[in-house]
Order: C-alpha cells, then structure tokens, then sequence
C-alpha cells in the first residue's frame, strides 16, 4: 500500500490497497484521519463490498433523502444523466451538519465517469482554521451556529431538478435544526477545525441574520484559497472517504451531455465539542 498526499494541506491517494482485506483496515483509518480525504485507486467491488468496508467505519446513517440503489437501502444513488444540467451537491457543503450528531465520513464508489471533467473538490477546515488571526479565532471559539436541512431539501426547494427527476425526495421529512460550536476539538485528530459551511449553516446563534452573513461570508471567502484545497479526479473503481467533521467539499459540473454514476455511503457520527477559548 503507498499513500502519497496530494497537496501540501490536504487529501491523500492511496494505490495498492484492497479494501476488502480487514487487515489494512488499520492503515487506511490512520490516513483517513490524518489526511481528511482519502483516495483509494483500483477498488473493482460489488455493493455487499463498499458497505462491508463503511461499517468498519461505523453504524451506516440511511440517508433520508438521496434516491436508494435499488436493492441496497444502505447506498445512495448519486446520479447525473445525459440530459440533466445540475449536478448534485455542486455547491460548497458538509454533509449532515445539520443533525444532532453529524455524520463522521462519507464514502463515494466511482461507478461510472466521463472520461473528462467530474471532479470533486475539498478544502480543510483545520487549514483554514489555522489561518485566522489569533484575535478572530478566540471570537471564534466562543460561538455557536444553527444547521438546517430545510432550505436545501425541504418543500421550498421544490423546483430543484435533482427534484423533480427523483434523484433526491422526502421534502417532508426535512425538519432537522441544529446546533453546532463554530470551531469544534475534532473527535479522531483532536486538532481545532472550523465548523460552519455555505450549504447548512444558517446563523450565528444569538445573531441576526444580517450579521451573521457578514462573518460568515468571511469565513467563507477564506475556505476555498487554493492553499487550502484538493481535488480528486475520478476513475471507475476509486473510493473517496472524506471527514465530514474536517472538510467542505463540492463537485464539478463541467461534463454536460455525459452520465456520471456514484455509490455513496454516510457514517454516522457523535455530537460534536467545542473548542476552549483560550
């Protein structure tokens, strides 16, 4: 197994692994954790292989919205046709952040890719974290932020292609509201990260909304400087795991015309701490 990181910041790619040999399992959750994102090269795997790899992970989250594999409740269908213009999660975000418990990792199978284009971005949260000044971190450090999943996946949202084509559904079960520290002590790393996102994150607790755009358009001005990014290209049979607790990620929708088709897995995860001000 050779893990070769991908940029100076974040991300890994990893060849010459098998991730349905329980013995380098050890390995690959050692990389995961200190890289964030993880690419595994070359995994030619049935379904039955990528949730027995997840739920090394962890208890599997049933996402309540994404369209299923037919026969795997377990794996979400993350499809973009042909004929459809938007791709889904083409914005910034974090997966689940609005749970009580946000998710630990997500995990993306590469079933089938355009031969160019399809990437997916990520940017370290730790990175850019670290790169605030020592008076706006302490500021930081003793706030909170509310999380929803309603404006995303809920009935206001229903003109939303990925809606109407049946790719995501369940608007009524979008009532999730939670609240999160703005800078969490990471569970596995123990590091500070940052832990807001464009996608989720609605307001600063105890703020209006006006002012809490102000600070939160910063925050995310700073998130995506090149410095602090990677990118994975795709390959049929590679497997992406990223940490949800430490990482935005988004992907590219620059194949029109091309089909791309993905299995994705989500880990449950635990409530999250914050961090001390100092």
């Amino acid at each position: 197994m050779h893990i070769t990181p991908m940029t100076g910041g974040v991300g890994a790619e990893i060849v010459g692994a098998d991730v349905r040999n329980a013995s380098q399992f050890d390995d690959i959750f050692a990389a995961f954790v200190e890289h964030a994102v993880i690419a595994i090269r070359g995994q030619d795997i049935l379904p039955e292989e990528q949730i027995a790899f997840a739920e090394r992970f962890g208890t599997i989250n049933i996402n309540r919205f994404f369209a299923k594999v037919p026969g795997y409740e377990k794996l979400a269908m993350v499809l973009k046709e042909p004929d459809q213009e938007h791709a889904i999660g083409e914005s910034w975000h974090t997966d689940h952040s609005y749970d009580e418990a946000p998710a630990m990792c997500s995990i993306l199978h590469c079933i089938e890719t355009p031969s160019t284009g399809g990437d997916t971005l990520f940017a370290s949260m730790y990175r850019v974290f670290d790169g605030l000044s020592d008076g706006l971190k302490d500021t930081l450090r003793g706030l909170n932020a509310w999380h929803s999943s309603r404006h995303a996946f809920g009935y206001s949202n229903s003109q939303n292609e990925a809606k109407q084509t049946g790719r995501v559904g369940n608007p009524e079960l979008a009532t999730q509201d939670s609240l999160h520290p703005v800078v969490i002590r990471h569970p596995l790393s123990g590091r500070e990260t940052l832990y807001v996102n464009p996608g989720f994150t609605i307001r600063i607790d105890g703020w209006t909304e006006e002012e809490s755009k102000s600070l939160l358009d910063y925050l995310y001005s700073q998130s995506t400087l090149p410095e602090y990014t990677c990118r994975v290209r795709w390959q049929p049979g590679t497997i992406t795991v990223w940490d949800n607790r430490a990482t935005w990620h988004r992907a590219v929708n620059d194949y029109h015309g091309h089909r791309r088709l993905m299995h994705r897995i989500t880990v449950e995860g635990e409530p999250l701490s914050a961090a001390q001000a100092s």
